[in-house]
């Protein structure tokens, strides 16, 4: 049985949690986040805190030492970072953008200080890096918990796809479209293909007309590479023209970080390190995953799902979707070796291969 671990990344919740069952003042089983708990030494000195996990937290010298010594786990601030290593929630677009260019925002920033600090150039930078990314897949899998099983569909594709462009429109029609049959659309949170589906799924619940409108907007800038605040300006103005836009999630990285996140994503689960990132990304579509037309990233990422898919219990086998027969049988011929490694298998019957992304969501088996 898998016991529960209470996170607490709030003093709201630091006072709501500090007592057990029995009113007790206790912590154990609990994980303490980025916290000053400074005025809260009494209360800490009193608690039961044998098993407890304190992140990065502003303690007094006395609290510190009774923690330690009482059978708590305290890990320190990491100095010199441009992050918060525990962070307990994911991005928004509004923390990693902020309201000046992009060289001043925390997205800029955090991407050239990873240029600068490989994971293992020094022991902090690897434990921050490493740290970070068990946060974000733990507020990850807290954004998932209410999901029901098989409603989250992942879309891929190419990030070099510009805003306007055909395969834009088609794109963000298929997030919109998942949206609204009840779907959480999960992307790797990049421009292109990625950033349109979720702005079709931010759209989703407005009028047909403020899809059209908005890409329009964002066509003024439509590739991030020719004039980055340019892109980031025009996606934002979409935000403040349609607020509050329906939930989708965006896991993009720092890995490929002269590829911006996308703004549409109310989620951003954005990661320092590739592999886990792509495997977090895999792992949570239990609904399927629809493969737009994309390069090498969008090839490894298909290959990547049906090797899980391969060796899955039948009833852990989601759909695979590849949209373009042109795309997947002549320009890049992954169907072949698809239909090959199941044949015979359950893999085999749950890869589809389609001429539109409008014949997605009946392949996922959506009615």
């Amino acid at each position: 049985m898998t016991r529960h671990v209470r996170r607490i990344d709030s003093l709201p919740a630091f006072d709501a949690e500090f007592t057990d069952v029995a009113g007790r003042p206790s912590l154990r089983g609990s994980v303490i986040e980025s916290l000053d708990l400074r005025e809260r030494s009494e209360e800490l000195l009193s608690a039961a805190v044998s098993g407890a996990v304190f992140l990065g937290c502003l303690l007094t010298d006395e609290v510190d030492e009774r923690l330690r010594g009482a059978g708590a786990l305290v890990f320190p601030r990491i100095p010199h970072v441009p992050f918060d290593p525990y962070r307990g929630e994911l991005y928004t677009a509004d923390e990693l953008y902020g309201t000046d260019g992009y060289a001043a925002s925390l997205d800029g920033m955090v991407y050239a200080w990873s240029r600068t600090h490989t994971p293992h150039s020094t022991v902090s930078a690897s434990l921050a890096v490493a740290l970070h990314d068990h946060s974000v897949s733990a507020a990850l899998d807290e954004e998932l918990a209410g999901n029901a099983r098989g409603s989250v569909v992942g879309v891929m594709g190419g990030h070099g796809v510009h805003r306007g462009d055909h395969q834009y429109r088609a794109a963000a029609g298929l997030g919109r479209d998942l949206t609204r049959r009840g779907c959480t659309v999960l992307t790797g949170g990049g421009p292109g293909a990625m950033e349109a589906a979720n702005l079709g799924a931010y759209l989703a619940g407005e009028d047909d007309d403020a899809l059209d409108t908005a890409i329009a907007v964002l066509a003024e800038a439509p590739d991030f590479s020719a004039d980055i605040d340019g892109w980031v300006r025009t996606a934002r103005e979409v935000r403040r023209r349609w607020p509050g836009g329906t939930r989708s999630i965006g896991i993009p990285t720092w890995f490929y970080g002269h590829e911006p996140p996308g703004q549409f994503a109310t989620a951003i689960a954005k990661y320092f390190a590739n592999p886990i990132r792509e495997a977090t990304l895999l792992a949570r579509c239990d609904g399927g995953i629809v493969f737009l037309p994309g390069a090498a990233g969008t090839v490894s990422e298909i290959f990547a799902d049906a090797c899980e898919n391969y060796y899955a219990d039948e009833r852990d086998v989601a759909p695979m979707v590849l949209v373009g027969h042109q795309q997947w049988t002549r320009d890049v011929p992954a169907w072949q070796l698809l239909r090959s490694l199941g044949a015979g298998r359950t893999l085999g019957e749950r890869i589809h291969l389609v001429d539109s992304a409008l014949d997605a969501p009946a392949a996922l088996g959506l009615t």
